[in-house]
């Protein structure tokens, strides 16, 4: 007997569970319903900063995991399932996504970070319903997700490494089981408990609902509580018919009472046709809002940076916004205002005492963190954001904006716009060296380049990712090659480090002066500021400078090959259009790109951010 009626919909249907979670099928298992299980063989690499929130990056992993299932098996038998369903649970604290630990000392990170706090658990659910026509899978989405607060007591170092050594927490979100040993570690719980173990039962059976039982005129006349589980009486006398409502019931038309039951159903129906009542809304829009504020949001966060309210809070006792407004210049009535969303944004925290850095905070937009995102900030702050305010001109003449954004005409784009001054120069190099930081170790070591022993980093700037290389390979010799300019103002951003001795700098102008010879040139970030026929020009460049058998490594953000579903990338595309001659491309593209220029096998990392890297190898003419 299953305990909710919605579940017996699925009895007669070929199910699969998109997940090899034990609690999601005993969840489920309990409830009644009959499922196969086929772990998804989605990679779950999605890039959570190109998700507004996170629910929403949860919400897409679990389509993907679903969708993969469907596909695989409809490919083996060309037999789709009838519904897949995919989950993925994530907690967040602080800004921070957290999912499954990758060794006991990430999983005591984690826990750390949740000691004593308030984190949210979020699980994404999608219902995919298949099918197959002319040998061809059709799936038709339902996705939502759940939210559940909880809070964990002050754990002590002792107590927090003897729940890591248990093994516990390897394989769960945040690094705890709330229904086991976990549950220890648990001072409170606000919304569904059932969703922190894994799966959102009620809200799993409340979609069910939306999707199989529509609401009837009956169910208005008794305004069912929207959204809510109906009793098992709304379930009798109902079709079966996939995805649509109840087939009318057939009547034989005399008696006085059916004319008068009719008349009162009809009236029913007019009523709801005239006053429509919660149920026959569509759902609120909630992520469009947020997408339509979106740039409100950023602007806060923006002008959060630039008043150094972050550089003013790091590693300090929390503050009233009083004190922090007279420390910033700034009234106390709008600071308190920006502090407030800023703690709703979970960069900071807001207690009794007052506000300080969430660890986000601390690690990204304080300016003297080692990765600090401040430079980068700023460059979008002072110049992004006046530039996509003629976006709508972009787009209609296909050309960027500076001459709009400057008041005069520009004619070499880096010189007259980005170095126009020493100020816009270093703001750019700032800007660049603050996202070089967070991504040159990756980028170091996605291959295995320690056959070359020499590189040329063309357009390296400041010379962060050329550290890297040297760090990484002690008998690589790397040369910096960038303009005149910016090598001049490279040495602000060298640290005395040993590895020093290896990197030379050298300047020219990568489309005009020959190039510093070397077996690996690296091209970073540089190929997407360009159209084509540029690019085919430095490739070019490049090409002749190699001897058979010299690597090309380009770092670039990839465009998916339809180019619909990678989010960062389109809009680095779109911002490309607005600041730049260029645009982004897709491996398809690239690859033929390489091809043209001599360059073969081509290999691919994505390296876990936004960026992926590209290493081909020159061959023989």
């Amino acid at each position: 007997m299953v305990l909710c009626p919605v579940i017996g919909k699925l009895l007669h249907k070929r199910v699969v569970l998109a997940s090899a979670s034990p609690r999601r099928q005993e969840i489920l298992s309990n409830a009644g319903l009959r499922f196969e299980v086929v772990p998804s063989k989605f990679k779950e690499k999605l890039d959570k900063a190109s998700f507004a929130t996170p629910y929403g990056y949860a919400m897409e992993t679990a389509k993907q995991k679903a969708l993969e299932v469907a596909n695989r098996m409809h490919q083996k038998d060309l037999r789709a399932p009838d519904v897949v369903i995919g989950a993925d649970t994530i907690v967040t604290v602080g800004g921070l996504i957290l999912e499954k630990p990758v060794d006991k000392q990430d999983a005591y990170r984690m826990l750390s970070r949740l000691s004593g706090r308030e984190h949210s658990v979020f699980t994404g659910v999608a219902i995919v319903h298949c099918s197959s026509k002319d040998h061809q899978l059709h799936t038709r989405v339902s996705e939502f997700y759940e939210e559940t607060k909880v809070k964990f007591s002050e754990l002590s170092e002792e107590l927090l490494w003897e729940y890591v050594h248990s093994g516990e927490p390897m394989d769960k979100a945040g690094g705890y089981g709330i229904q086991a040993l976990g549950g220890m570690l648990v001072e409170s719980v606000h919304g569904d408990f059932l969703n922190v173990v894994g799966f959102p039962l009620n809200h799993f059976c409340k979609q069910l609902v939306k999707l199989y039982y529509p609401p009837r005129p009956e169910d208005l006349r008794r305004r069912v509580k929207h959204d809510s589980i109906p009793a098992a009486d709304t379930f009798e006398d109902l079709s079966d018919v996939e995805g649509g409502g109840p087939e009318p019931a057939q009547r034989d038309a005399g008696s006085r009472d059916e004319k008068a039951e009719a008349g009162e159903a009809g009236q029913a129906a007019a009523q709801a046709e005239c006053h429509r009542t919660q149920e026959t809304l569509p759902l609120f829009p909630t992520r469009l809002l947020e997408l339509i504020e979106g740039f409100m949001l950023s602007k806060a966060l923006f002008t959060a940076c630039k008043l150094k309210v972050f550089d003013l809070l790091k590693d300090e006792a929390p503050q009233k916004a009083m004190d922090i407004a007279s420390k910033v210049d700034a009234s106390a009535y709008g600071t308190e205002r920006l502090l407030d969303i800023c703690a709703a944004m979970g960069l900071l925290e807001k207690t009794e005492q007052g506000y300080s850095n969430t660890e986000t905070a601390n690690v990204y937009l304080a300016s003297d963190g080692e990765y600090s995102l401040h430079g980068f900030i700023m460059h979008n702050n002072d110049l992004t954001w006046n530039l996509f305010t003629y976006l709508e001109f972009a787009i209609q003449e296909g050309t960027n904006q500076h001459h709009r954004a400057l008041g005069k005409k520009v004619e070499d784009l880096f010189q007259d716009a980005y170095y126009q001054s020493p100020e816009t120069r270093l703001r750019f190099m700032r800007a660049m060296h603050s996202m070089m930081k967070l991504t040159a170790c990756q980028v170091a070591t996605a291959f295995n380049l320690s056959h070359f022993s020499s590189a040329c980093d063309v357009g390296g700037c400041t010379g962060a990712l050329a550290r890297e290389l040297a760090r990484e390979y002690p008998r690589m010799q790397v040369t910096v090659f960038d303009l005149p300019d910016i090598i001049e103002l490279a040495a602000h951003f060298q640290p005395p480090r040993p590895q020093a001795v290896q990197i030379h700098f050298a300047a020219g102008d990568f489309f005009r002066d020959p190039l510093p010879s070397a077996e690996l040139y690296v091209l970073c970030r540089i190929l997407h500021d360009w159209p084509d026929d540029k690019v085919h020009k430095l490739l070019s460049r490049v090409a002749e400078s190699c001897k058979p058998g010299a690597g090309l490594l380009l770092v670039e953000t990839l465009l998916d090959e339809e180019k619909r579903v990678a989010q960062h990338a389109l809009m680095q595309s779109l911002n490309m259009l607005v600041q730049t001659e260029g645009k982004e491309r897709s491996l398809g593209e690239y690859q033929c790109l390489l091809k043209l220029h001599g360059f073969h096998q081509v290999q691919v990392v994505h390296l876990g951010g936004v960026l992926d890297a590209i290493l081909a190898t020159k061959v023989a003419p």
